[in-house]
């Protein structure tokens, strides 16, 4: 079985190893990991079955950012292994009660979340106020603690056995909420999903790309990337239909999903974090308040403290891809020195007229 499709084992994980117990006939041969990671993108369509090729060929595409395409697969747009990966998600995850989903558009704090959500729930097993240097964060990616669906656990088909998995169960996913509903109908799953500014989300978006992006792919300059955003053509996008998703459910089911937003947490992270703490009915104790258990949770996973790291300098988590580029500076408002004053008027307007009356504000400084 593929190797990358198994959360890398450490010595005090707060998740089990799992292995993969079979895998979709959509692969042609055994992909091999390891390599490039800039070519390893080449030619990713010709390793799929011609069944799936063919069903490729009828959706709409459009140019890829890191790859050659994008496809409007179920009303979103995402790469061939992507929709590979959530077509074996959809036939094969069963939710089970007290499962935790992690939800996100990429680029709007996944990482963070990820850290944040899994130091909550395994406090009393790693307390982050003595844990000076046993806590799994210090040797482990956020990624490798709190897997992807789509790049982990079903990636190139797969389908893992996730029958060790300790309660509660947490995942993340890029997904819409429309393509994750019907997985996770389970009463008890709870939903978090973290939305950042369109502004930033899209300067996130561009520098990471190109960073990560196949060589048998252009660079994707900065004027073409923002008529791609502004029409909805990037990953998982439109990004407003993404965000309003799980904006409605968050409003009509509060008790299944938290709509948290990314620079609510910058400014406040402590409040968020308890507010977070009691959705997942985890809450912090009045002691572990005195204790500085907030304080410190918010610490261990600061964008600081977390890009000092060693694994986040050097190590690969998700794909191939480097971890160093899942950090750059994660500063509100860095997108007005990118967009010149038409492309945020733009912008702005796509904005209103997209999300106008939904009750979804942003702020952008």
């Amino acid at each position: 079985m593929a190797s990358s499709s198994i959360i890398k084992t450490i010595p005090i994980m707060a998740i089990p190893n799992f292995n993969v117990c079979h895998k979709l006939e959509l692969i042609k041969e055994e992909g091999k990991s390891g390599g490039d990671p800039k070519r390893q993108d080449q030619g990713e369509e010709e390793e799929l079955s011609y069944e799936f090729q063919e069903m490729l060929e009828s959706l709409p595409k459009e140019r890829g950012w890191r790859t050659r395409y994008l496809y409007l697969f179920q009303g979103f747009w995402c790469q061939s292994k992507e929709i590979q990966a959530i077509m074996s998600f959809q036939k094969h995850f069963k939710s089970l009660q007290n499962d935790v989903v992690l939800a996100t558009i990429p680029k709007s704090g996944t990482t963070w979340l990820k850290a944040l959500t899994f130091t909550v729930l395994n406090r009393h097993r790693f307390d982050p106020v003595s844990s000076t240097s046993d806590h799994p964060l210090l040797t482990s990616n956020p990624h490798d603690l709190v897997p992807f669906f789509e790049y982990k656990l079903y990636a190139n088909g797969d389908v893992p056995d996730l029958s060790g998995l300790a309660s509660p169960r947490t995942f993340a996913t890029h997904v819409p909420f429309g393509s994750l509903k019907a997985s996770i109908d389970q009463p008890g799953v709870k939903v978090v999903y973290l939305c950042r500014n369109p502004f930033d989300t899209f300067i996130s978006s561009w520098h990471y790309i190109n960073n990560i992006k196949s060589e048998t792919v252009s660079p994707v300059s900065l004027e073409e990337g923002f008529d791609l955003y502004c029409r909805g053509v990037i990953g998982f996008g439109p990004f407003w239909e993404h965000m309003l998703g799980y904006w409605k459910e968050s409003l009509r089911t509060p008790e299944k999903v938290l709509f948290l937003r990314y620079e609510d947490l910058k400014q406040d992270i402590e409040s968020n974090l308890k507010k977070l703490a009691s959705f997942l009915g985890v809450p912090f104790t009045e002691e572990e308040e005195q204790k500085g258990v907030v304080h410190a949770i918010s610490g261990l996973c600061s964008f600081e403290n977390l890009k000092k790291l060693e694994v986040n300098k050097s190590s690969k988590s998700i794909k191939n891809f480097e971890n160093r580029h899942l950090f750059r500076k994660g500063e509100v408002s860095d997108w007005v020195n990118y967009l010149s004053p038409p492309q945020a008027e733009r912008l702005s307007d796509l904005v209103d007229d997209k999300l106008g009356g939904s009750g979804l504000t942003f702020r952008y400084n």
